[in-house]
């Protein structure tokens, strides 16, 4: 089964092609991704409107070169798969129309995909040679992101994760714990109450001096900070609260983690600390460690999320876990759940540094099983900001 599939819920557009053979495996004949990054890193964070204009822009190319790179026409497509929630209404709605175009004008089934499930279905692809190749057609509004090196990082091909497992999706608008019962059947039991981890981390990136988006940055910017601070370059991170500096409580920051009992965050609270210890510095006159902060930072996030999927591992015994999303390709946030995992005698499961960010792809492999269940949509499809969808 050939799958197209289109992914426009934020500042990316996508289109792949993605098999599934009768071994039931995924094979990644495209994933074409055109990234507005460059244009919203002038606002600093992503502008709706300026983004639904450019996903209309975009998507009959990524569409078109998608095709093209899997080598497919129209009449080899058999399912076409298309995130409609949550995310922004204006960009989704681009994305759904297309999806809706070409599946009824080609007569083939349609089936809707939630977006953060998609982030999830990252992981059923496994590596290997499933990786992103750029748009043939970009511009730098909508320059291409190619991320085509090969991939040795999360599952190997024939290992990925089966139900039941606890997922977490972290990226910079969602950030949320799930039990996956069946590749259907997902239920959230966890979640931050404000602000998502990814979103916590452009924003102090941003007043620190981290282009957005800042995810790459911050990750590199807080190992400089934990390398400082233990002087130790291999295992800085078990170190770090061990560390004078962490002792002294010289920059002391919140958990997210809240202790209510329940598998709930609250990134807010984190977030506003730091910004207040920003102004301290700056009302001092006294010059920010931007590194030491960084360090600080990541390690209160991290530990919050490997707190509560620990509670979720305890709660729900025999399952593994699944990182995915934006933020699944922090370096620190991996090695700390590797930790977790082998602490529970459990797997993590995680999808490569290709395949974390928005894209296409995963929306076709949650495309497959949603089309498996019996969930067919029809011409009367739409779209939804919101995480239940419509």
């Amino acid at each position: 089964m050939n799958i197209l599939a289109f992914e426009s819920s934020c500042d990316e557009t996508a289109a792949a092609v993605v098999c599934r053979d009768d071994n039931g495996s995924f094979t990644i004949k495209s994933n074409i991704i055109a990234s507005q990054a460059k244009t919203h890193a002038l606002y600093g964070g992503v502008v709706p409107e300026i983004a639904g204009r450019a996903h209309i822009e975009a998507i009959y190319g990524v569409a078109e070169a998608a095709l093209r790179e899997a080598g497919c026409a129209p009449s080899d497509i058999d399912l076409v798969a298309v995130a409609n929630h949550p995310g922004l209404i204006g960009a989704l709605l681009v994305g759904v129309n297309f999806a809706k175009a070409f599946a009824v004008s080609n007569g083939i089934p349609l089936v809707a995909v939630n977006h953060v499930y998609g982030h999830i279905a990252a992981t059923y692809l496994g590596t290997g040679d499933n990786t992103v190749k750029s748009c043939a057609k970009s511009d730098e509004d909508s320059s291409a992101k190619n991320s085509a090196e090969s991939e040795t990082e999360g599952a190997a091909k024939s290992d990925v994760p089966r139900p039941p497992f606890i997922a977490l999706a972290c990226s910079g608008g969602h950030t949320a714990i799930y039990l996956v019962s069946d590749y259907t059947d997902i239920r959230e039991i966890g979640g931050t109450r404000d602000d998502a981890i990814g979103e916590s981390f452009d924003k102090i990136g941003r007043m620190i001096g981290i282009p957005y988006p800042a995810g790459a940055g911050f990750d590199a910017l807080a190992k400089e900070g934990f390398i400082k601070v233990t002087g130790d370059s291999e295992n800085f991170y078990k170190k770090f609260r061990s560390s004078p500096f962490y002792k002294s409580r010289v920059m002391a920051l919140p958990s997210p983690a809240l202790s209510d009992g329940s598998l709930d965050f609250s990134f807010s609270g984190l977030k506003t600390a730091a910004i207040n210890l920003l102004h301290r510095y700056e009302q001092r006159g006294e010059e920010l460690p931007r590194a030491e902060f960084a360090a600080a930072y990541t390690y209160e996030a991290v530990e919050a999320v490997a707190k509560k999927l620990t509670e979720a591992l305890e709660r729900y015994p025999g399952c593994d876990l699944v990182c995915a999303g934006g933020v699944a390709a922090n370096s620190h946030l991996r090695a700390r759940l590797s930790e977790v995992v082998r602490r529970r005698g459990v797997k993590l499961y995680l999808p490569p540094l290709s395949l974390c960010g928005d894209n296409a792809a995963m929306i076709a492999a949650q495309g497959y099983y949603e089309y498996e269940s019996g969930h067919v949509s029809g011409a009367e499809l739409n779209a939804s900001a919101l995480d239940t969808g419509i």
